[in-house]
């Protein structure tokens, strides 16, 4: 997992996460609202939510646009268990808690390269090829 998660907070503005996905260069953010990790911001959730619903990202809070139905896994939890809920609800990040608060985030991308062993048997199941030979 990477310990370095960036975060936002849940009343700050769109305009302000793009900002940070623009100097943290990352695949997510995760939302948090006093100290606890309440939700999860994607650039779909900044596409789809904000810009093709004409919303202004200066005046529009992330809890707002934020996904609210996130998935979490204990800090002491196996990577087999992080792999089967991401299999489950078809995610590909996963932020790590301890008692609620973020202590890092997994990703399909961490796993595959800290153990293929795993990620090959797991992802091959999980993505469905679209071409037909």
């Amino acid at each position: 997992m990477k310990k370095n998660v960036i975060t936002v907070n849940v009343n700050d503005f769109v305009f302000d996460a793009c900002n940070k996905y623009r100097d943290h260069r990352v695949g997510c953010l995760v939302v948090i609202e006093d100290g606890v990790c309440v939700g999860i911001v994607t650039e779909r959730d900044l596409i789809e939510r904000t810009i093709c619903e004409n919303k202004d990202p200066k005046l529009t809070k992330i809890d707002e646009i934020m996904s609210t139905d996130i998935k979490t896994i204990h800090a002491l939890d196996t990577v087999e268990k992080a792999l089967s809920i991401m299999k489950e609800f078809n995610i590909k990040k996963l932020p790590v808690v301890v008692d609620e608060g973020i202590v890092g985030i997994l990703t399909v991308t961490d796993i595959s390269r800290a153990r293929p062993d795993l990620s090959k048997r797991f992802i091959e199941s999980w993505v469905k090829p679209v071409w037909k030979d």
